[in-house]
Formats: C-alpha cells, sequence, structure tokens
C-alpha cells in the first residue's frame, strides 16, 4: 500500500505509515542495548557504569542531531504542503550541511575536554579511563550519528520510511555483530565497545546520505544551495524541544548518578544504566511513532486541513495513551528476566535493579502522551510550546523530584522521579491543548 502524506489517515494506515520509523527506532535502541550487555557480562559492573557515566555527554551532541532533523523536517514538510518542493529541497540541503558542520565542531572540542568532563561528572579513579576510552572513539564517529539522527526523521518525510528501516538495520547488525567479535572475541573492552557502535553509526548515516546525493524517486533531493541564516535560526528554533529534551535527559541523569553514588555507590550507577538501556527500547516506540506522525501534521498544517489535524491528534492520544498502559504492564511482568539478562551475575545488583525498575514502570502510563504532544507543537512550527513542554518534563520536574525525593523515600525516591515528573508535564500538556484549539483548528 503506498500511503501519501495528503491521505486521510485511518487507524490501519497510521499503522503501517508509522511502523517502519517505530521499529527503526526499537532496533537502534536494541543494538545499544547489545552494547550494555556485552559489557556488563564480559567485561564488568565498574566499565559498564563508566560507560553510563559518560553516556549523557554523547547523547547531548545526538541531540543536536535530533534538534536539526525535527525542527528542518517540520518546515519542509510544511514547505512542501504549500507546494514549494524546490524550496523544500534546498531547506533539507541546509540542513544536512549543517548536521556536518556542527558535527565536526562539537566533536573535536568535546574530545580536548573529556577527561575533566569526566572528572566533573563524578567519574572514580576505577572508572576514569573507562570513560575517557569509551568516550573519545564514540566522539570521532559522532557526526555520523547526528546524520544518522537527522535522516531517521527526514527519510520519513520523504515518504520513504522503510529506507530509513533498512539504513538502521544494517547499522545495528553491524553493531551487534561487532559487539560479540571485539568485545567477547578480541578482549577489547570498552574500547571495542565504543568501536562497533561507531561503524554502526557511519553505516546508518553514510547510507541515507549517498542515496539523496542521487537521483532518487523520493519527495525530497540534495541540491546545490547556500546556507540561509534565517531558516537555519527558525528550523533549530522549532526543533530546540528534541534538543532540551535529550540534553534534559542527560543532564538529569547526571544528577542521578551523583545521588545514585551517594545513595548506593557503584551499583546504583550501574542498576540505573540497566534502567536506561530498558528504557529505550519502550520510549523508542513513541518516539518512532511522532517521527512517522510529525512529517503528516506539519503537511496537512501547511495545507491548512484542519480535519485531518483534529483526526490525526485524536487517534494519536487515544493510541499513545492506550500503548502506555501495555508498556507499564509489561515492564511488571518482565522486570525479573530483564534485570537477570543484564545483571543476574551480582546478587546485590539484581534486586536493586528489579526493585528500581518496578517502581520505574509507573512512568510508562503518562510518558507516550507527553512525548507526542511536544512534537506535535514541533509539527505545528511552534517550537516554543514544544521547548517549554520538554523543559519542563525532562529537565525542571525531574530535576526537583531527583532531588526532593529521596530526601523523604531514600533511594526508592530516585526511582520514583521520573513518575512524578510526568504527570506534572501532563497537566502542563493538557493547558497548553486546550488553550491553542482555536488558533490551530484541531
Amino acid at each position: 500500500m503506498t500511503i501519501q502524506l495528503s491521505d486521510h489517515f485511518t487507524y490501519k494506515k497510521l499503522f503501517l505509515f508509522c511502523l517502519s520509523p517505530i521499529i527503526m527506532m526499537v532496533f537502534t535502541s536494541v543494538y545499544g542495548v547489545v552494547d550494555g550487555l556485552f559489557v556488563s557480562n564480559f567485561v564488568g559492573k565498574v566499565p559498564f557504569a563508566a560507560i553510563n557515566l559518560i553516556m549523557p555527554v554523547i547523547m547531548i551532541l545526538g541531540g543536536v542531531g535530533f534538534m536539526i532533523g525535527a525542527g528542518g523536517s517540520a518546515f519542509v514538510a510544511k514547505t512542501l504542503g504549500e507546494g514549494k518542493r524546490k524550496d523544500a529541497n534546498r531547506y533539507f540541503t541546509m540542513m544536512i550541511q549543517l548536521t556536518v558542520l556542527s558535527g565536526i565542531l562539537l566533536s573535536a572540542i568535546v574530545v580536548i575536554f573529556l577527561r575533566p568532563i569526566a572528572l566533573f561528572l563524578g567519574a572514580t579513579d576505577a572508572m576514569l579511563d573507562d570513560c575517557v576510552t569509551y568516550g573519545r572513539i564514540a566522539l570521532i564517529f559522532n557526526t555520523s550519528f547526528m546524520l544518522q539522527n537527522v535522516f531517521q526523521v527526514f527519510l520519513t518525510t520523504a515518504e520513504k520510511p522503510k529506507l530509513g528501516l533498512a539504513a538502521t538495520l544494517a547499522g545495528g547488525i553491524a553493531n551487534m555483530a561487532l559487539d560479540a567479535l571485539f568485545i567477547a572475541g578480541f578482549h577489547w573492552g570498552v574500547a571495542g565497545a565504543a568501536l562497533a557502535t561507531g561503524i554502526g553509526e557511519s553505516i546508518g548515516g553514510v547510507l541515507p546520505l549517498l542515496y539523496f546525493l542521487r537521483p532518487n524517486t523520493s519527495l525530497l533531493r540534495l541540491t546545490k544551495t547556500k546556507m540561509e541564516l534565517p531558516v537555519i535560526i527558525k528550523s533549530c528554533v522549532n526543533g530546540s524541544s528534541e534538543f532540551l529534551s535529550t540534553a534534559a535527559s542527560s543532564i538529569v541523569s547526571i544528577v542521578y548518578n551523583f545521588q545514585l553514588l551517594r545513595f548506593a555507590g557503584e551499583n546504583g550507577v550501574a542498576a540505573y544504566g540497566t534502567l536506561m538501556y530498558i528504557q529505550f527500547i519502550f520510549i523508542a516506540i513513541f518516539i518512532g511513532y511522532t517521527i512517522g506522525t510529525t512529517p503528516v501534521i506539519s503537511y496537512n498544517y501547511g495545507a491548512g486541513n484542519h480535519g485531518e489535524l483534529k483526526n490525526m491528534l485524536k487517534k494519536s492520544l487515544i493510541l499513545t495513551s492506550s500503548v502506555g498502559v501495555v508498556m507499564m504492564a509489561a515492564a511488571q511482568i518482565f522486570a525479573v528476566p530483564l534485570s537477570n539478562l543484564f545483571v543476574g551475575y551480582d546478587a546485590e545488583l539484581f534486586e536493586i535493579t528489579k526493585h528500581a525498575f518496578r517502581l520505574f514502570a509507573f512512568s510508562f502510563l503518562l510518558s507516550g502522551i507527553n512525548i507526542f504532544a511536544s512534537s506535535f507543537f514541533t509539527a505545528l512550527n511552534n517550537g516554543l510550546i514544544s521547548a517549554v513542554i520538554s523543559f519542563l518534563r525532562t529537565l525542571v520536574f525531574q530535576l526537583l523530584s531527583v532531588l526532593l525525593l529521596p530526601l523523604i523515600f531514600g533511594l526508592d525516591g530516585i526511582w520514583l522521579a521520573i513518575t512524578v515528573a510526568e504527570a506534572g508535564a501532563i497537566l502542563i500538556v493538557t493547558a497548553f491543548l486546550i488553550k491553542n484549539r482555536k488558533k490551530y483548528h484541531y
């Protein structure tokens, strides 16, 4: 079935159109999880904790790619909806050029200061060398990582979500195979994990680039153009919520690690790392769904099709809330086997992780609605509201929760912090949706 952005989306069409980006994001998360599994089981819990300590820095840089991809694709899709295809191709090209330039510059800066950054994050003497080794190797491939994040969104806008899935699968399979070879086979430790991930990201970032450089049958292609500052600023501001979400989550992870080192030591950091890997898979479903729906919403907003905006909002709220209930139940059921998979070799760490996961799981009830709502306003080219939702949800509410709740509930307060933050965010989301109904006619 050929599905176009201009179609009326039934539940069936919505499922089919979003299936590829959902699988793509889930698979991206799965091969990240494989990294953690190999390091935890073959290298040890201290190197595993070291990777999780430095990972927020890498994810902040990757968040720049999500910002460019999300904000740029919404702007490009709106331009396509207005019937301006040549302009859309120029804007698309600018976003790719911006990604490459910013990726090289940011990676070089962070590599230079990585050791003091690791020390600032609280790396112990046992963790420091592994933090720096993993981080420096990973940053060599950071531009490819950013391109992969950008193309994951733009391939859906180009009506080629299956190509995005194919590139992600190719990169993921390579990553997992190389994890086994480099870590279990060659015993290269955290360096092998970083190298395997980097090679996988290169495949996921370079293959789509080659596709768009050649004549193709998609809605988009790379063309000759000059960088236009107003377009770049507008796209980045519009996508700022995606960057804020990633950056804030990374900052919050740093605070989590500080608190966990205080309340539970290295075991707490390792347990939190396990939760993050598993959460990546669950949340990837919601992120994949927003990658699929954002260009549809932007296109219909540009075309002035208010009926389809109402349709997309209603169906999306029903789907994300329903899936959230299923996720929470699944997390409760699989808390034991998933915890055992990562840290079953250490009885104390296993008990901490299992208990933490069951408390953490309640956040899935609300997270899908909040993630969609933020992307919904990005799709409407209202980056300010989207950014406010993300800023409050992922930074302000979580920071307050993770700092204050442990004073009352101890270690359990850290595991419950994210659920309290999501509950606060749902109130903000509801207020924004109600307030802007007349403005956007949804």
